[in-house]
């Protein structure tokens, strides 16, 4: 899986990520980071949402749920958040470790109650639940396998943004 004397394994470019660590290192500010999004309702229960330069990642809810069904829903989006975050993570600390990945597939499920979010009574709106199945092949040792778990589920942004509390303040142009 060797491509270049950038990416040394799994096409992770370790030059960079090496770059990044030794600024953070030399510069602990640059540790601190904003991200963005910015949405647009488009009509219904659709919406557009715009990161950096990309074309716009579309929004909708299922037809069960009164949408359209022309697009994931954001909880949809969320599980695909946390599942593109492990990826990055497995293929980050799998080739720093030298762990060569054959394949890495990542089923995410995630439990609602309804009953909040339709406004039928109080309570807790979002996920009671998220269960993530990790599908890694690869011929490592699997005390390396184990470890690179650890490691992933230990520094998952998304992972703990969901796990832990969060501070959102919503406010009003």
């Amino acid at each position: 899986m060797t491509s270049t004397a950038d990416t040394a394994l799994n096409q992770v470019n370790l030059q960079a990520v090496g770059g990044l660590v030794e600024a953070i290192v030399a510069e602990p500010a640059k540790a601190q980071t904003v991200w963005a999004a910015d949405v647009h309702w488009t009509g219904g229960f659709q919406s557009e949402a715009r990161v950096r330069a990309f074309e716009p990642t579309p929004s909708d809810e299922p037809s069960g749920l009164g949408g359209g069904d022309t697009a994931p829903n954001p909880v949809e989006q969320l599980l695909c958040a946390l599942g593109n975050c492990l990826a990055v993570g497995y293929a980050a600390n799998a080739s720093v470790a030298g762990i060569a990945i054959d394949d890495l597939n990542i089923r995410l499920e995630g439990d609602i109650d309804m009953h909040s979010f339709l406004g039928l009574q109080a309570g807790h709106a979002g996920f009671s639940a998220i269960r993530v199945s990790v599908d890694l092949k690869t011929d490592a040792a699997p005390e390396a396998v184990a470890a690179l778990h650890e490691r992933v589920a230990a520094s998952s942004p998304v992972g703990h943004s969901l796990s832990a509390p969060v501070t959102v303040s919503i406010n009003p142009a």
